[in-house]
């Protein structure tokens, strides 16, 4: 799937002005609250028209002002899930799937209502009416009617904005199965870092009605001068990895990444399943040459990238281990005594301690 988006918009005060291309699993419309996430994703909803530019999904367009095209939004194909499941009372958990269904329109059947309950965990819940759901229970089940009318693209505008931390934690890995899975591609409207950093592979990051950027989700994340519009309150990037063994008497895991071996804390997922790591520029120390005889286990070899403008006393460090950013927080007085500069080989060391599991979001 390939999603071209080129639109201006204005409502009231506010105005858009977006445009970005993407073709991954996941793309995570991101920023603060107010930049146009939800606009953005009610233009491609064909919710609302956008005043100038276009839409398209592949060959199909969807919107093209200056040829007066405008696919009404329940032609388009496309799922929608919004904040709140916004599911009917009156019907069951059965009822409200089967209602998706209906909104097909002849394409081909994305899954079963038993296929689909099964990928979403629902099957149990099945008989129940919305109002004996949790919150979590009751976004899954709006995933699943949205699903059932086998949309090309399924839209999630924050679903998990109003659901505190243990329903976070439950969905989330619905969510995940869905992206690995379900074979439709998602566009996820967030505010929250750790969110889109373990579902998404692509980001377009908007500021004020602006497309700053788009990329690679780590890409954007690690770029110093991206800072004040991603609004990390610290830089942190996230390492894939893929997990070598479980060493449950030590409450550790050993990871393999690009750059080396790393012993991490005890992570789920079997010997074999790739893995995402945060890790905290201030949890990043930096040597030249061998460090020698320390306690930080994990050393990854890298090249400085980037050297990013003085705060106080700390710099930030871009360092590319493998094929992945790293950003390191050091004081000025550490960088001038290290005679850091762009190209120049280092080792970041890691505690083993300091790795945060995107699997806990």
């Amino acid at each position: 799937m390939t999603l071209r988006v080129a639109v201006e918009k204005a409502i009231g005060d506010f105005y858009l002005a977006a445009e970005f291309t993407s073709g991954g699993r996941v793309t995570a419309l991101f920023g603060r609250s107010g930049a146009g996430k939800t606009t953005l994703v009610n233009l491609i909803a064909g919710l609302i028209r956008p005043d100038r530019g276009t839409i398209a999904l592949d060959a199909a367009t969807l919107d093209d002002t200056a040829s007066r095209i405008h696919v009404p939004a329940h032609k388009r194909g496309i799922g929608y899930v919004f904040q709140e499941g916004r599911l009917f009372p009156h019907l069951s958990v059965r009822g409200n799937l089967i209602y998706g269904r209906r909104f097909a329109a002849g394409r081909a059947a994305s899954g079963s209502l038993e296929e689909v309950a099964d990928l979403l965990g629902i099957a149990p819940l099945l008989d129940r009416r919305p109002a004996d759901l949790s919150g979590g229970e009751k976004q899954r089940v709006a995933i699943g009617r949205a699903l059932l009318a086998s949309p090309r693209l399924l839209l999630m505008d924050e679903p998990l904005a109003s659901l505190d931390q243990a329903r976070k934690a439950e969905i989330l890995p619905y969510i995940e199965r869905l992206r690995d899975e379900g074979g439709v591609p998602i566009v996820y409207v967030s505010h929250a870092v750790d969110e889109v950093a373990r579902l998404a592979d692509t980001l377009v990051l908007l500021a004020n009605g602006r497309v700053v950027a788009s990329g690679a989700v780590n890409d954007i994340f690690a770029r110093l001068d991206l800072r004040p519009y991603t609004g990390q309150f610290e830089a942190s990037v996230m390492l894939t990895v893929r997990i070598v063994a479980h060493d449950s008497g030590n409450g550790s895991t050993e990871v393999e990444h690009a750059a080396g071996r790393m012993t991490v804390p005890l992570m789920a997922g079997a010997p074999g399943t790739t893995a995402k790591l945060r890790v905290r520029a201030r949890d990043v120390a930096l040597a030249v040459g061998e460090p020698g005889a320390i306690s930080i286990r994990n050393r990854l070899p890298g090249i400085v990238a980037e050297i990013g403008a003085p705060s106080g006393q700390a710099v930030e460090v871009k360092v590319l281990v493998g094929k992945e950013p790293l950003i390191a927080r050091i004081t000025k007085g550490a960088a001038a005594a290290l005679g850091l500069k762009v190209g120049q080989p280092v080792v970041a060391l890691v505690k083993s301690t300091a790795f945060d599991r995107l699997d806990d979001v």
